[in-house]
């Protein structure tokens, strides 16, 4: 019978160790301050940003929001970063993507400070993850590793197919297994055969935002699936990339959606950002 791995419930373990490491940095006059760029008028950005600020609300970590019109040019949304960066009361920064079109999404980034990089996706960054170095990480491929810690999944040796290439998941994720002595395969649009591909995976992920389009003819039986997707469909259902109810019959362990990686991203995010405020300590 196939296990749903429970980002909620892991999500929540998270948050009382967090809490209780806000509230120690509070007593040693530490507030964990997170500041978050909003740039548009994008319904996905606002909503998250939303779920964000209330989950750092909870944890106790201070929030400066910023939001900004559609039409902001690049050189005050970098001027604002800057502030952000010069100043020693923030010790992270968030900015919500995707960007307007006008703004060059790279540029925005790398304006950034990799100390304060929260997100973890500075080129500088995303350079010390594929070596292996410590550093900032991305927020979605941490909370899948941590998905993996809790229930004991084994990375070593394994054969681990990854279904998308983004910078945000795909990439970065890869980097992380192979860290952990993985033998990763990245597989996209263009790849050949994708079925006997992900047929090779003693864990599959699957991050390409087509609704529920892995079925069980894609998968190994006994594999672990890691569905990152979050597709709306216009009956107001929410479903992954992963035919859940379809895979269920060949896979030992899967995460469900929504309840899986989602509630590990933000808890990843403040996981992060209280990181920062901790290097403040002096004892």
């Amino acid at each position: 019978m196939v296990v749903l791995m429970d980002g909620k419930k892991l999500s929540q373990k998270f948050q009382i160790s967090l809490l209780s490491q806000t509230t120690y940095l509070k007593e040693h006059g530490i507030v964990p301050t997170l500041a978050v760029l909003v740039v548009g008028n994008d319904l996905a950005s606002q909503i998250y940003f939303r779920s964000k600020k209330k989950l750092a609300n909870k944890l106790g970590v201070n929030v400066h929001d910023r939001l900004l019109p559609e039409n902001s040019s690049e050189q005050d949304i970098i001027k604002i970063i800057q502030n952000y960066n010069e100043d020693p009361l923030v010790h992270g920064i968030l900015v919500e993507l995707p960007l307007p079109k006008h703004l060059d999404e790279k540029k925005v980034i790398e304006s950034i400070s990799p100390a304060k990089d929260v997100d973890g996706f500075h080129p500088y960054n995303i350079g010390s993850l594929f070596m292996n170095d410590p550093g900032p990480i991305p927020c979605t491929p941490a909370g899948i590793m941590a998905l993996f810690n809790e229930y004991h999944i084994q990375l070593a040796g394994k054969q681990v197919v990854i279904v998308g290439r983004s910078n945000i998941v795909g990439r970065p994720l890869a980097a992380m297994l192979l860290n952990a002595d993985a033998t990763v395969t990245i597989a996209h649009s263009k790849t050949v055969d994708l079925e006997e591909v992900t047929k090779k995976a003693d864990i599959l992920i699957v991050s390409i935002g087509q609704p529920e389009m892995i079925t069980a003819k894609y998968i190994k039986p006994g594999a672990v699936i890691i569905d990152v997707g979050i597709n709306r469909l216009s009956n107001g259902e929410t479903v992954g990339d992963v035919n859940q109810n379809d895979v269920k019959k060949a896979a030992d362990y899967l995460t469900p959606v929504p309840g899986g990686v989602g509630p590990m991203t933000s808890v990843m995010l403040m996981k992060q950002t209280i990181g920062f405020a901790a290097k403040e300590l002096k004892i």
